[in-house]
């Protein structure tokens, strides 16, 4: 017994051991086996060499199961838990979804993107998913009460308010302020200023109807149109990942907002006309930040050749 936890503590299977057992003699060569399968990704044993108990001989990464960070915003954060399931998917793999859960969320806020990290476990049966991937992650809202949902193309953003158009029963079109929550698949949560069974106008939809009067909605938003405007920042950015409406860029640090340089998400404005974006494409862009949301782009096109990325405000 002592002989068999020698072999045992020397890294021996069982196999091994039992080899040992039958022939009487020690083996000259011994197989050391991982527990885990995955790819190498740091090799220190060379042959000849003489290694010592407790010496690293490889770093392997399994594959099996990858961990994942997510940037939450500080507003969506209260809705995820320890444990919760996840969906990810990557612009690199298209059509593919990986399941997961909430293995962490760390309790530090970003001041500079007010987003918290969250730790994912995604399962990885077949590998597809490699160290150093982007992902976007989707999370279910577990809550039990009813949620009033409406399209995301409806919601009006001006820099002040939020507003969704109503559209009443005599042809006319009325803004109403509202609250939201979260959003996804492309619905965003109302948590006030709406009731169930309201209708609302989508975009584009104000030309059905040429004689419906808008000269009181077209007032109002026109007294925000500038303070919109000022609050819109520009920057030159690097395309990392496209992904439906949500462009992964990397940017330069922006002084206004306090924003060092980094790797980060953006939404698309509903109905922004924009070139054919490619990743790896110098790009312009004109945001403004949402609340509880990625930054919005109100504007982008493709950066003069020969410029690299500069300054921004």
């Amino acid at each position: 017994d002592a002989a068999r936890a020698r072999m045992r503590q020397a890294g021996m299977d069982e196999a091994q051991i039992r080899l040992v057992e039958s022939s009487g003699r020690v083996q000259a060569r011994l197989t050391i086996r991982a527990p885990i399968g995955g790819a190498v990704t740091e090799l220190m044993a060379r042959e000849g060499m003489t290694v010592m108990p407790g010496m690293t001989l490889a770093h392997i990464n399994g594959l099996a199961t990858v961990w994942a960070n997510a940037e939450v915003p500080e507003s969506q954060a209260a809705q995820l838990a320890p444990g919760a399931p996840v969906t990810a998917t990557s612009p690199a793999l298209p059509g593919e979804t990986f399941d997961g859960r909430v293995q962490a969320l760390l309790p530090e806020v970003n001041p500079a993107t007010r987003t918290l990290k969250a730790r994912m476990e995604l399962a990885n049966p077949r590998g597809r998913l490699v160290p150093g991937m982007f992902v976007r992650m989707s999370f279910a809202d577990e809550r039990e009460d009813k949620t009033l949902l409406v399209p995301t193309e409806a919601i009006v953003a001006t820099g002040k308010r939020t507003l969704v158009m109503l559209a009443e029963a005599d042809g006319r079109f009325r803004p109403a302020e509202v609250v939201t929550g979260i959003e996804a698949g492309g619905q965003t949560e109302i948590r006030q200023g709406l009731r169930a069974g309201q209708r609302v106008v989508l975009s584009g939809q104000f030309l059905i109807d040429s004689e419906a009067s808008l000269a009181g909605i077209e007032a109002r938003l026109g007294q925000e149109a500038p303070a919109a405007a000022a609050d819109t920042h520009r920057t030159r950015a690097v395309i990392e990942a496209i992904a439906g409406d949500v462009l992964t860029l990397s940017h330069p640090a922006i002084p206004a907002l306090k924003w060092p340089a980094m790797t980060m998400d953006f939404k698309l404005a509903p109905g922004l006309e924009q070139p054919e974006l490619k990743a790896g494409e110098d790009i312009d862009i004109e945001f403004r930040m949402q609340e509880g949301d990625a930054p919005q782009i109100v504007g982008i096109r493709r950066a003069a050749p020969g410029m690299a990325a500069g300054g921004a405000k």
